[in-house]
């Protein structure tokens, strides 16, 4: 029997949209249509149900009709994509979404609702805190995956979410859709509370019941692959974690190995460590260098482009890497890398006639020679190339 719609009102009463991205779930549409029917009816909430279909071939589109949900065809695959066509014609100022695959009851939204209408701009649910069925969530997703990315999250956007890939969250429209969403795929759960985080979006959560999904095909999600999409996002997205702080470790570490070993060799118990050592210290100095600069890169395009949220520390360290701060502070270490070099091949003449010589002693001085060549000609050509991500900014 057709359900009476509640997705008939003008726009401008539309309080919540609840959004479903469905492909091929004619197994489970009709249940997830029916409790969030009976949610609105029951709780008196003005909204409507929108299925976003991303090319479903098994009479998803006829079943969400009939039972009174508005259904907008989503021609490009992927998750993102769906909730994305789903959000942009969403007529409701709150948005609710999750699967439909049964897997979350949409009859019991009413902390969502009532964390929105207090000021809340994005309400994640929170299945770890909440209750997760037996068989409704595979054991690595559980113990290892969820887990893991959920901390990674916290620990690079200073978020305070428990479940960071929560199908089940609810949003004020026009605050999400100030973030520039863009992911296609799995990895759009991570870019809306990663945005969100970054651009200090009042973010709450709710626990959740996880069911176990009803649908007798496999799901979409794929382990593996999407887990190492998820992974990628949160590192593009965290310069700092990805490039900046391993940098700066390598450069510590083996300025300060490099220093000590310069002026003779070190024996920690029967260890002993000498040119060999100093020769792998010195190269992890320019490595870790061109970290820290891959790091300003990546932030100073992810600001450019609207990606991440402009920062005054890094407008500093922009300001002391201009191209004539580069240009000079490279050619000074290019000319004492040379200096070096020279001196090296003056001290094999004069001491021992181009003849053999102690590698030992000399290496003492080639290695600090050629690490600053290599970092003079880092910076020389790091400050064209920051200045080219600026461009319009070159005075």
């Amino acid at each position: 029997m057709k359900l009476n719609s509640l997705t008939q009102i003008q726009a401008e009463e539309v309080e919540v949209s609840i959004i479903m991205p469905c492909l091929n779930e004619a197994e489970t549409l009709a249940r997830c249509i029916a409790k969030a029917h009976y949610f609105l009816k029951t709780q008196g909430v003005s909204g409507e149900i929108i299925i976003a279909d991303n090319g479903s071939s098994d009479g998803s589109q006829e079943i969400a009709t009939q039972l009174g949900a508005r259904v907008i065809s989503i021609a490009k695959k992927g998750y993102g994509n769906a909730l994305l066509g789903g959000i942009r014609e969403a007529k409701g100022k709150f948005i609710i979404m999750g699967d439909s695959d049964d897997s979350y009851d949409f009859s019991q939204l009413s902390d969502f609702i009532e964390k929105l209408r207090s000021g809340a701009e994005l309400v994640m649910g929170n299945r770890f805190t909440g209750k997760i069925e037996k068989g409704a969530m595979p054991f690595l997703h559980r113990y290892l995956g969820n887990p893991i990315l959920s901390f990674l999250g916290r620990l690079f956007f200073k978020s305070r979410c428990g479940d960071f890939h929560c199908g089940l969250r609810g949003f004020n429209k026009k605050s999400i859709q100030t973030l520039g969403l863009t992911t296609v795929g799995m990895e759009f759960a991570s870019e809306m509370v990663v945005k969100a985080s970054l651009r200090g979006l009042q973010i709450e959560e709710v626990p959740i019941t996880l069911h176990k999904d009803g649908r007798s095909r496999p799901p979409h999600l794929r382990t593996w692959s999407d887990g190492w999409r998820h992974l990628k996002f949160l590192l593009l997205f965290s310069p700092r974690w990805l490039f900046f702080y391993p940098g700066l470790s390598l450069i510590t570490l083996g300025s300060m190995m490099t220093l000590v070993l310069e002026f003779g060799p070190l024996k920690i118990g029967r260890i002993y460590l000498d040119v060999h050592t100093l020769l792998i210290s010195s190269a992890a100095i320019p490595v870790g260098f061109q970290f820290i600069v891959f790091a300003l890169f990546a932030k100073a395009r992810g600001v450019r482009e609207g990606i991440l949220p402009p920062n005054p520390k890094m407008q500093k360290w922009l300001k002391i890497l201009s191209i004539e701060n580069c240009v000079v502070m490279g050619t000074l270490l290019l000319i004492a890398g040379f200096s070096g070099i020279l001196y090296s091949v003056y001290t094999w003449a004069s001491a021992h006639q181009f003849g053999n010589l102690d590698p030992t002693e000399q290496l003492r001085i080639i290695i600090p020679s050629v690490l600053s060549l290599s970092l003079g000609t880092q910076l020389f050509f790091s400050g064209f190339f920051i200045a080219s991500i600026q461009w319009d900014r070159v005075e």
